[in-house]
């Protein structure tokens, strides 16, 4: 479904990823770990075509990405969300931009809202909503389109324990419904095992995989107590830190 083969990106000579391959079969997740600065945004970056690689190519379903495309979605760090627009056209705007009929684009725009549990806040701006809402509607905007691919930096990374937990059980129970792959990049180690069927480490700069885990327990809403879930963090703790 997507194939990165032997990505490699340089910025003013240094080089930030190297040779960098993979796969990502549908309905799989992949969480992607490693040293701070090790170029893991610039990944997604390539994948979304917002970035060219220097060489290697990547591919979704046997088209090459060579720019942006409403078949990938990405989520940001700091959601992304426009503030002078309210709520639900934020999550509009993607169809928007396809040229879907108001009526239509906006009934979609708020059944997905009422999926990630935001309903009666449609003509609210995003300053009027805390963070963990503002990162629901930026995930329902990403979904709303119907995407082949989503791609996701950081997401959770800017809000406190309970409510990061909150999302991601969220985001699954949607994966779930939606079945869309996704790539997540992520610092949190529990967070790549919470979220990703598998988990690929990187090296620090130039960045390239050194190691890809499986996750047997994916899915599972009661992961964090298993005992393989403290067996895969250990392997991943180990894992990173011979890379530091």
């Amino acid at each position: 479904m997507l194939i990165a083969e032997n990505l490699s990106k340089y910025y003013g000579g240094e080089g930030v990823l190297d040779n960098v391959s993979f796969s990502l079969g549908r309905e799989e997740t992949l969480a992607v770990v490693g040293p701070s600065g090790c170029g893991k945004t610039t990944l997604l970056y390539l994948l979304s075509g917002l970035t060219r690689a220097d060489s290697g190519v990547a591919f979704l379903d046997g088209e090459l990405i060579g720019r942006p495309t409403s078949d990938i979605s990405i989520i940001l760090q700091d959601y992304g969300l426009l503030p002078w627009k309210t709520v639900v056209e934020n999550v509009a705007l993607g169809l928007k931009i396809q040229g879907v009929f108001k009526k239509e684009r906006m009934e979609r725009a708020r059944a997905q809202l009422a999926e990630l549990g935001i309903t009666g806040r449609d003509s609210d701006y995003p300053a009027n909503l805390s963070g963990g809402e503002q990162q629901r509607v930026a995930i329902a905007r990403a979904f709303v389109s119907r995407p082949r691919l989503m791609l996701l930096d950081e997401p959770f990374s800017s809000l406190d324990a309970l409510t990061r937990e909150r999302l991601q059980r969220t985001l699954l129970d949607v994966w779930k419904l939606r079945k869309v792959p996704f790539v997540l990049v992520t610092h949190s180690l529990e967070e790549a095992v919470v979220l990703g069927k598998r988990i690929m480490v990187m090296s620090s700069r130039p960045a390239s995989p050194v190691a890809v885990f499986d996750n047997p327990g994916f899915g599972d809403e009661s992961i964090r107590d298993t005992k393989g879930c403290f067996e895969l963090l250990k392997e991943l703790r180990h894992t990173v830190e011979a890379l530091w």
